[in-house]
């Protein structure tokens, strides 16, 4: 079973916005490759982080109002959330120890 959070338009200001940890939301879809190659470091981070933070998985296709709101133009992006504000972004396939860099200076 997967750690993550699956992030939705109906539950992003509950889980998102309203969370007392920091929340990783990798905003993805489908037929996206660079997404699908760093899926498994996402669930890696998910593993890891339980208790300290959130990692979520958004799917831009089904969930528009959200990605329209952030103004994702591109995917993968993952932006890093604290106190229901964006305090980190991140656009691209990018390495496990830059993003766990960007989040653990969350952490504190």
């Amino acid at each position: 079973m997967s750690k993550y959070l699956v992030a939705t338009d109906q539950n992003f200001q509950s889980e998102v916005l309203q969370s007392d940890v920091p929340v990783l939301v990798d905003f993805w879809a489908v037929w996206c490759g660079p997404c699908r190659m760093i899926a498994p470091v996402i669930e890696e981070l998910a593993s890891e982080y339980e208790g300290k933070a959130k990692i979520a998985k958004l799917n831009v296709d089904e969930n528009p109002q959200i990605s329209m709101a952030y103004g994702i133009r591109s995917i993968p992006t993952l932006l890093i959330f604290k106190n229901g504000e964006v305090v980190d972004q991140l656009v691209g396939a990018v390495p496990k120890n830059v993003i766990a860099g960007k989040l653990n200076s969350q952490l504190a």
